[in-house]
């Protein structure tokens, strides 16, 4: 898909505030509202903004446990995949959830309050699915940077 320089910055400007108002944002690209809204509805209807939403602090809420769970499995059947893709995908403390190339299949960042409360999603999460081979799990001590920016 081409992007022009005003889709850019539309992009850009809706990626660190949502919330701008279309006045404003048509401003900032100097349009009026109509073309700034028509730029903005085909960049949503071409799936190149997907969502809009409101990041929420962790802290604040509690959730100051992130951990990092990297998992091996012996069964690569299709049929495996879909279960176990179905499975984890309900665990609300999965935040990522990825298939990986390399030593280990998937990768899933977790967000919790404690390390009691990971132990406790570790068990469910081990027991849900079988034919899970390897789990090892890493924890964030600071984070130091985390975006949801594009680079565009």
């Amino acid at each position: 898909m081409k992007l022009d320089k005003i889709d850019r910055i539309i992009l850009s400007t809706l990626q660190n505030d949502c919330t701008i108002s279309l006045n404003d944002l048509a401003e900032k690209v100097n349009l009026t509202t109509t073309p700034c809204w028509k730029r903005i509805k085909r960049l949503e209807d071409e799936g190149v903004i997907s969502k809009r939403v409101a990041l929420l602090n962790p802290e604040k809420l509690g959730l100051l446990f992130t951990a990092f769970v990297l998992l091996k499995t012996n069964d690569h059947s299709h049929e495996w995949y879909n279960h176990f893709v179905e499975t984890v995908s309900i665990f609300p403390e999965i935040i990522e959830f990825y298939r990986m190339a390399g030593e280990y299949d998937y990768m899933m960042k977790v967000q919790v309050e404690d390390m009691k409360h990971f132990d406790s999603f570790y068990k469910k999460l081990v027991n849900s699915v079988p034919g899970i081979a390897n789990v090892t799990s890493t924890f964030a001590m600071e984070p130091l940077k985390y975006t949801t920016a594009l680079p565009i």
